[in-house]
């Protein structure tokens, strides 16, 4: 049994997690523990306070007595909006509290991209386009190519976590461009677990999501790999642990 921890901020699409646990199909378990929120603002402000040490430590205790072997902050808003460098204290902030292995849904963005092996990457994003343009520098500094950046304008996660299949594919039919090679949908409030074979399918590409690659970042971190193509391209990569 390999058990990873996550971080979640408050309550919005949570279910995505027993979701992608179910379609792993393997010893693996995912223990999500909720985080306090605090306001619910794609704002810098809001994100820079939700995401703080305070707020994530709070957490941790909960997840080491789960037994994980790794923690993933599940939150891309309230880790890129730190910066690079520090998003990269933030983890590190949060290792050295857990005594575990961290990362976050933002590094998790740059490592599934990374795996993929691309470049060029569209960004189709719930937030204000302030929020959304920070997101876009994250990538980078990463060292990719972001071709396209579309905001949506939603304020609160708890917008976000009402949306069904049916916003999510046009937002990524909106995102998407020619010349992106991946098309990334960044916030965690945003249920896209259910329908990652029919995003693919539509654009014609890989499509990372922000629950899917949180979940693939601690896989990582745990040293697994899982075949499962429900999960999309991300869950198809080479070398494979079969489950």
């Amino acid at each position: 049994m390999t058990a990873l921890g996550f971080l979640y901020p408050g309550h919005s699409a949570e279910d995505d997690y027993p979701r992608i646990e179910q379609l792993l199909g393997s010893d693996i378990r995912l223990q999500v523990v909720h985080t306090d929120i605090g306001e619910d603002a794609h704002r810098v402000d809001a994100l820079l306070e939700m995401g703080s040490a305070a707020r994530l430590g709070a957490g941790v205790e909960e997840l080491r007595l789960s037994g994980a072997e790794a923690v993933v902050w599940a939150c891309t808003s309230g880790s890129f909006v730190y910066g690079w460098q520090g998003a990269h204290d933030q983890v590190r902030t949060l290792a050295v509290a857990a005594g575990l292995p961290a990362s976050s849904t933002s590094f998790a963005f740059a490592h599934a991209v990374g795996e993929l092996g691309v470049k060029r990457v569209a960004i189709g994003a719930t937030y204000p386009d302030d929020v959304a343009a920070l997101f876009s520098t994250f990538l980078t500094d990463a060292g990719f190519e972001v071709v396209s950046v579309r905001g949506s304008g939603i304020v609160t996660a708890a917008e976000v976590g009402t949306w069904g299949e049916a916003e999510v594919l046009a937002l990524a039919r909106a995102a998407d461009h020619p010349e992106a090679e991946v098309v990334l949908l960044p916030d965690t409030a945003l249920h896209t677990a259910s329908c990652l074979p029919a995003l693919e399918a539509e654009l014609g590409k890989p499509v990372l999501t922000a629950n899917q690659v949180t979940v693939w970042e601690a896989l990582r971190l745990a040293d697994r790999r899982v075949n499962a193509p429900e999960l999309g391209a991300l869950f198809t990569r080479e070398p494979l642990v079969q489950a």
